[in-house]
């Protein structure tokens, strides 16, 4: 049977998150989790649906991707279609060619998870190269998680501005409002979902977070993580990512993951505070203008 190319729309999101939450297991290759289905929600259903594109054979979905960005597809795949060649060439004429609606011509981005056929097909086509390098970083969730020093509280909607101030002031150029923060909580990855927001002493929010599980025994992710730029280098960073492996720990997942640039060595140092370790750096596959 033929592979199809998909954008499922609003009515196919509920299996698109199935799916995604199906495909997360311990010991995976950094990948697509529901939760970055879930944050891109901010923008509302409609644009989650239009960014989202899906290949299906024989009716089962084998390869789901994310457009983060008009430039960038973060694409992952079934667990026992990693080496499938002829999924694996599908994606590759897929995403070299513009006219079939994934990516637009010129400088785009493609991030999959290394241990799939697709990145080795399309590194031997030309013009694409490897870029900078991302950290993943993972925490077992098997111990507790020791209490942090901050004051962290579930965010609701009463704290949807709270929240969305500290991510606004902690990430340059957010466009993070509560609207947005309401947008996300409606989302159906939400509902294995929770947002912290961590309090100094002087009872001023400090540090924001969200954590996505993908169900109980599965791995979770951090998505996103900030610090207020007016209270940095105090630990807060470390503490409110506690908070994040608890939360994760108390809805069941087996374990806490984040990505971040290998350049952004502060956030790399943060992690590591709290308790995450390194795994191999990835990189993604780039085209040049």
């Amino acid at each position: 049977m033929a592979i199809v190319l998909n954008v499922p729309g609003v009515d196919g999101l509920a299996e698109a998150v199935g799916v995604l939450r199906e495909w997360q297991y311990e010991g995976a290759p950094t990948q697509l989790h529901p939760g970055d289905l879930g944050w891109f929600w901010r923008s509302g259903a409609e644009a989650t649906a239009a960014a989202f594109r899906t290949w299906s054979r024989s009716g089962r979905i084998l390869a789901a991707g994310l457009l983060d960005g008009p430039d960038l597809l973060r694409l992952t795949t079934a667990p026992d279609a990693r080496q499938d060649e002829e999924l694996a060439r599908q994606l590759v004429a897929d995403v070299t060619d513009p006219a079939r609606g994934v990516l637009p011509a010129g400088r785009v981005n493609i991030e999959a998870p290394p241990n799939t056929l697709f990145p080795d097909l399309l590194g031997a086509e030309e013009g694409w190269h490897l870029d900078d390098p991302w950290t993943p970083l993972r925490r077992d969730l098997t111990a507790p998680v020791r209490t942090p020093d901050l004051r962290v509280e579930e965010v609701g909607p009463a704290r949807a501005q709270a929240f969305a101030a500290v991510l606004g002031a902690a990430f340059d150029g957010s466009r993070f409002t509560a609207d947005r923060w309401h947008a996300v909580a409606s989302g159906l990855p939400y509902a294995d979902a929770r947002c912290l927001l961590g309090y100094d002493d002087g009872g001023d929010a400090v540090a924001a977070v969200t954590v996505w599980s993908a169900g109980p025994g599965r791995p979770g992710i951090l998505e996103p993580m900030g610090v207020h730029r007016d209270h940095r280098r105090r630990g807060h960073g470390e503490q409110i990512t506690l908070a994040a492996a608890a939360a994760l720990r108390d809805m069941g997942a087996s374990s806490a993951l984040v990505t971040t640039p290998s350049s952004n060595t502060a956030a790399v140092a943060t992690y590591e505070s709290a308790g995450f370790e390194r795994r191999t750096e990835t990189r993604d596959r780039y085209r040049a203008a």
